[in-house]
């Protein structure tokens, strides 16, 4: 059993956004989302790998401290489909996705992408529109400039996906979560 977080009297308490995510670069996303937010988001990078189920976020997040208001986050690539459905049997977290990676969120802060696109293709495009040689699991000063200035546009458009095809991606929903939890505390 988890233990209870307090709130002082008086005080508010901000809900905990447990996050469990596939790789690198999304690690790193979540982590740049941390800081600029200043939001309280637990990341849990690739433990489970594909193999994630509620039975395993509950035992993960067992003994640690929680609260009512927490979220539970699946920060993953939607590109293969026997992962995909697991992850959807998870009714107890909100399923972020993005097809064919998160580089596909990456890019729509450059540009409407709405046709088919490869992983090696959104790399290749965010190291053209960023001048620079894009990696993996690694996020420049230039694109986490790009990632906030831009951050409204790549929201509406990724609205406009249909989830789980190519190209799509849902990660305006985190955003949003972030950017209501924020205005909420100001």
């Amino acid at each position: 059993m988890s233990r209870k977080r307090q709130a002082s009297k008086g005080k508010k308490i901000n809900p905990t956004y447990w996050v469990f995510c596939e790789g690198k670069t999304e690690e790193e996303y979540i982590r740049f989302l941390r800081s600029e937010y200043r939001l309280p988001i637990e990341i849990i990078p690739k433990i489970a790998g594909s193999n994630i189920d509620k039975p395993y976020i509950k035992k993960y997040k067992r003994g640690k401290p929680s609260h009512k208001k927490d979220k539970d986050f699946l920060i993953y690539d939607a590109d293969v489909p026997e992962v995909l459905d697991r992850l959807k049997k998870i009714e107890s977290a909100l399923l972020i996705t993005s097809n064919p990676a998160i580089e596909l969120w990456f890019l729509l802060h450059y540009k409407n992408q709405t046709a088919y696109i490869t992983e090696s293709n959104c790399i290749r495009e965010l190291s053209n529109r960023n001048r620079n040689s894009y990696k993996k699991g690694f996020i420049d000063n230039p694109l986490k400039s790009k990632l906030i200035e831009r951050r409204k546009e790549a929201c509406d458009r990724s609205k406009r996906f249909k989830l789980y095809d190519n190209p799509s991606t849902n990660m305006h929903i985190f955003i949003e979560v972030l950017e209501n939890t924020k205005r909420k505390n100001e």
